[in-house]
């Protein structure tokens, strides 16, 4: 019982975070599941609540398409994917956890001094182009070991100095499609087992209301001091992973 509330609490406090910023939820969902749930559950419950909370979040906060910005993004995800799955399967869970715990401390960080970082000025030519989709390359790959599709391209997004609104387009129908394609692959693969089921049950109706919830926060509040708010959070949930997972690794 334990256990299916710690996953209810990732699921929803999961759910919010993506309905306010448009992506993360896998990343705040591992903060909690990467300790009670093996990797490939864990991954496979976050691509879920991922897809599902990016369906809510697509319909409730609409923006404009950018097509020409975000194919790049899909053609690089779509190439990437298949990386990601073909791994997941594989993943040990000490390393697991650490390979985890260094993304938070690494890139969250990086993200709240994004305001001071110096931008990506590359243009809309060729180069611009192609390093958008080495950025959903390797989206595309995360995507595939656990639902964190929007991780690196949000970063790159906003080293690129896009616009706050362009940004939350690109990165969500990104992730849609990246997580669409994703569970389709973990279920024509087998990935996902009749016992996951049960688990399904508890994260989809613990996401429903928490992202929808953050959708209308995003409209009325500044997204910015709120970002910041979650980010350090997630920085002490990647040391607290590290410091669970190193001894293990380098120690054991």
């Amino acid at each position: 019982m334990e256990v299916f509330l710690i996953v209810a609490l990732g699921a929803a406090v999961a759910g919010f975070v993506q309905g306010l910023s448009g992506f993360a939820f896998g990343m705040v969902a591992m903060s909690f599941w990467a300790w009670v749930l093996e990797p490939q559950l864990a991954a496979v419950l976050s691509v879920f609540g991922s897809l599902t909370g990016q369906v809510i979040a697509a319909f409730t906060v609409r923006r404009e398409f950018h097509w020409k910005t975000l194919a790049p993004f899909i053609i690089g995800g779509l190439m990437g994917i298949p990386m990601g799955v073909y791994v997941m399967p594989h993943l040990n869970m000490d390393w697991f956890k650490f390979g985890l715990g260094c993304l938070l401390v690494l890139w969250c960080p990086a993200m709240l001094l994004s305001a001071r970082l110096p931008r990506i000025t590359l243009g809309g030519g060729l180069l611009a182009r192609l390093a958008d989709g080495v950025a959903g390359v390797i989206g595309g790959f995360m995507g595939g070991v656990g639902g964190f599709s929007g991780t690196l391209p949000t970063l790159w997004c906003t080293l690129r100095g896009f616009d706050r609104h362009v940004q939350r387009t690109v990165i969500q129908n990104f992730n849609l499609s990246m997580l669409s394609v994703t569970m389709a692959t973990y279920l024509a693969t087998g990935l996902v087992k009749p016992t996951m089921w049960p688990w399904f049950a508890v994260v989809l109706p613990s996401i429903l209301v928490p992202v929808f919830f953050g959708t209308r926060v995003y409209k009325g509040v500044s997204d910015a001091r709120f970002r910041q708010i979650v980010l350090s959070l997630l920085t002490f949930s990647g040391l607290a992973l590290l410091a669970s997972s190193a001894p293990k690794i380098f120690f054991s």
